[in-house]
């Protein structure tokens, strides 16, 4: 047997000020999102905000339904539509209400995570992921692999 170890490397930060400009415009852009949150069941509002090469932010919220599991997280919501725009997608933060309005930490999913594997391979370059953790909180990834290391590959 071998045992090994994979390691990931993060950057953290404490503050919004502390974040650089284009990072904090991204996770203020995130943080708007979340007003176009369609999540009557869970109550949580998940809000996402993507720049592509051309320096345009777009956004994308949840959008939940009855007929559970037909609704989609922000992340995919967003990076799909920026997919029928371009291949380029440059970065992506992500930032999460709770039902009391309170900013909490929330990674994007394995689906989700997938999905930016796919789009670090149209783009063929890697993705920057900066996570809201709390109101002051932020982590920020250089490419998908620090977050899922065994993604589906073809």
């Amino acid at each position: 047997m071998i045992e090994k170890e994979i390691n990931i490397q993060f950057k953290e930060y404490l503050g919004i000020t502390s974040l650089e400009e284009d990072d904090r415009l991204l996770i203020l852009e995130a943080r708007k999102a979340i007003e176009g949150s369609y999540s009557p069941y869970s109550k949580f509002k998940v809000g996402s905000a993507i720049r592509i090469e051309t320096g345009e932010i777009i956004l994308g919220a949840n959008q939940e339904n009855i007929a559970y599991p037909s609704g989609l997280c922000a992340e995919r919501v967003v990076l799909f539509y920026a997919g029928t725009k371009t291949d380029n997608v440059e970065s992506i933060a992500i930032a999460c209400q709770n039902e009391k309005g309170e900013w909490v930490e929330s990674y994007p999913c394995g689906a989700c995570l997938q999905v930016m594997l796919e789009t670090e391979k149209r783009a063929n370059k890697k993705l920057r992921i900066i996570v809201q953790i709390s109101s002051e909180h932020f982590n920020i990834f250089e490419g998908v692999n620090s977050l899922l290391p065994f993604g589906f590959s073809f």
